[in-house]
């Protein structure tokens, strides 16, 4: 017989986070622990990783429907997806809980080469919206660290001084050097975007995550026709769940990228179909994680291993936190990696 509970944790930014939406201090997390009659001794557990103002679980009855999730555990896991279609967190939460389970509560979701240390992920050294003088700090710090992509959050300061500091990075390496990946968050207006497009054109980008808010699909369906950087939709695909929405969003927008947020999209099956999808139309994608815990970014990443995109992904947020959990992911040379001798320390949450 299987069991389930629950428990919320708070992750405590090192330092503010800023982004087009606001500045971070703190994110929730619900944590699924998953516990089975015929496997004493083990226990999986599961992230449910909560985004204030993204997220669909974002409610005010979300404690409640997990509550209510972990007392009818047998129905969710037999027919997860439609269950908890609505609820992405609490269903990628509960699947991760379940394949930690499954392969005897070791954290060990998907083994692979990853997991065993031989092979790592190059990932993108992501820069926080700051000050100008913080965003060249964190700039040259990932150059430094030997990141060949550096991803920068664009919108929430003046656009000539975000010009400034992408020229910046520009006269420290080439395009050869360095990849540069912006995310706008939906900060730019439709009246506006094709023209900024334009000049961010000049530093050869080598994409720019949702221009414009979501759910203006014509107008992004014109930019991604139009747009001398490529386009890579990100907030768009969140809250579609029905595989015809899917390929409508698709076939419609054409974008030339996708980025799959397991969190936000629910769960590792839920984003393999986005992947199918985007193969067929041709369209490009890499998996990001959405400031998990390092167990749901240990669970991400794992995943992401077995896909073999041999693009970087953006992984690899767990230094964020002052009160993360040690664990066997490590940042290194632009790559992460997994070190299978260290342990993890879950004593937080036991």
């Amino acid at each position: 017989m299987l069991h389930a509970t629950f428990k919320k944790y708070s992750l405590n930014f090192r330092k503010p986070a800023g982004t087009s939406r606001g500045v971070l201090l703190s994110k929730e997390s619900y944590f699924i622990f998953l516990k089975d009659d015929e496997l004493p001794g083990f226990t999986g557990i599961g992230e449910c990783s909560i985004l204030k103002g993204l997220s669909p679980d974002d409610r005010p009855d979300l404690e409640a429907k997990i509550k209510e999730s972990c007392q009818n555990i047998s129905k969710i896991l037999k027919n997860q997806q439609e269950i908890l279609s609505e609820w992405p967190a609490i269903s990628s939460g509960f699947e991760m809980a379940f394949n930690d389970l499954q392969n005897g509560g070791k954290k060990l979701l998907f083994p692979s080469t990853f997991t065993r240390g031989e092979a790592s992920i190059p990932i993108n050294g992501l820069i926080w919206m700051d000050k100008p003088d913080e965003m060249l700090r964190q700039i040259d710090e990932k150059i430094n660290d030997g990141f060949r992509v550096i991803k920068m959050k664009i919108g929430a300061i003046d656009f000539d001084e975000e010009l400034k500091l992408i020229r910046y990075i520009r006269s420290r390496r080439s395009i050869k050097e360095i990849s540069i990946r912006l995310d706008a968050n939906g900060a730019f207006s439709p009246d506006e975007a094709l023209e900024k497009l334009k000049r961010l054109a000049d530093f050869d980008i080598h994409s720019i995550e949702q221009p414009i808010r979501q759910d203006q699909i014509e107008a992004m369906a014109g930019l991604c026709s139009g747009s001398p950087v490529p386009i890579a939709l990100d907030e768009e695909l969140i809250g579609i769940t029905k595989t015809s929405d899917k390929i409508r969003l698709l076939e419609t927008i054409r974008p030339q990228y996708i980025i799959l947020k397991p969190s936000l999209l629910g769960g590792f099956d839920a984003s393999a179909e986005w992947i199918k999808l985007a193969g067929s139309s041709g369209t490009g994608w890499w998996v990001t994680s959405a400031l998990e815990s390092n167990i749901g970014l240990n669970a991400i990443a794992q995943w992401t291993a077995t896909l073999n995109n041999p693009l970087p992904q953006g992984l690899g947020t767990g230094g964020l936190f002052t009160n993360n959990f040690p664990s066997p992911l490590m940042v290194k040379n632009g790559s992460l990696h997994y070190h299978s001798q260290d342990q993890w320390d879950l004593s937080a949450i036991s």
